[in-house]
């Protein structure tokens, strides 16, 4: 392998699926966060931008049943456990991520002239 093959652009981050236990690449898992400030929550990072440690996780049933069982959260996230909105997410379906976020309406600044 040379020098350019490893730095392409092209490759993308591999991560390992904390269910199944397979590598798969970054784009296609979801990013998980332990919620903090004392709570056990597990939470989504759909930006993958949330501070903290990060488990990864296929976006299906079947992986979210396997990390259950093997109580993955707790070991890769110091014990958070509260799953349930990592559940809410995978029922919803691969589209939500994809979804617009409704904006927040400007208010626009009095001109000042309606004295």
């Amino acid at each position: 392998m040379t020098v350019a093959e490893v730095i392409h652009p092209g490759n993308q981050p591999e991560r390992t699926c904390i269910g199944c236990r397979k590598k798969g690449l970054r784009s296609e898992l979801l990013r998980l966060v332990a919620e903090g400030s004392g709570s056990s929550a597990v939470l989504v990072d759909e930006r993958r931008r949330m501070a903290g440690r990060g488990a990864w996780l296929h976006p299906g049933e079947s992986c979210l049943a396997l990390a259950v069982k093997r109580r993955a959260f707790g070991r890769a996230l110091n014990g958070a456990t509260g799953t349930a909105a990592v559940e809410r997410r995978i029922k919803q379906g691969p589209n939500v991520a994809a979804a617009p976020v409704a904006a927040t309406p400007t208010v626009q600044p009095e001109s000042g002239s309606e004295i």
